[in-house]
């Protein structure tokens, strides 16, 4: 059986790691908006997965402390997301 919840730990580490990786980039005074851009869209599309990621271990009937563990992940990478559009938004402002 999937051990989902080691899983989702190490993903939240990862996300984790994506966070601070992503404050650096987006305080480079040299970032092009591109970039930016190409970021957001990454960190969107892993954010639409965990998303649909937590809906399936959810209707499935996964334990509470799973799907709670997926929803903090989700939510992670989604204002990861909502961070690098808001840089986004003022490069092309």
């Amino acid at each position: 059986m999937t051990d989902w919840l080691e899983i989702l730990k190490q993903e939240k580490k990862t996300a984790q790691r994506m966070k601070r990786d992503a404050k650096k980039i987006l305080g480079d005074p040299e970032i092009l908006p591109d970039q930016a851009k190409t970021l957001f869209d990454a960190l969107e599309k892993q954010a639409d997965f965990v998303e649909k990621l937590r809906r399936l271990l959810d209707k499935a009937g996964y334990e509470p402390d799973v799907v709670k563990a997926a929803e903090g992940l989700e939510e992670l990478y989604a204002e990861l997301a909502a961070t690098v559009a808001e840089k986004v938004r003022g490069m092309n402002g």
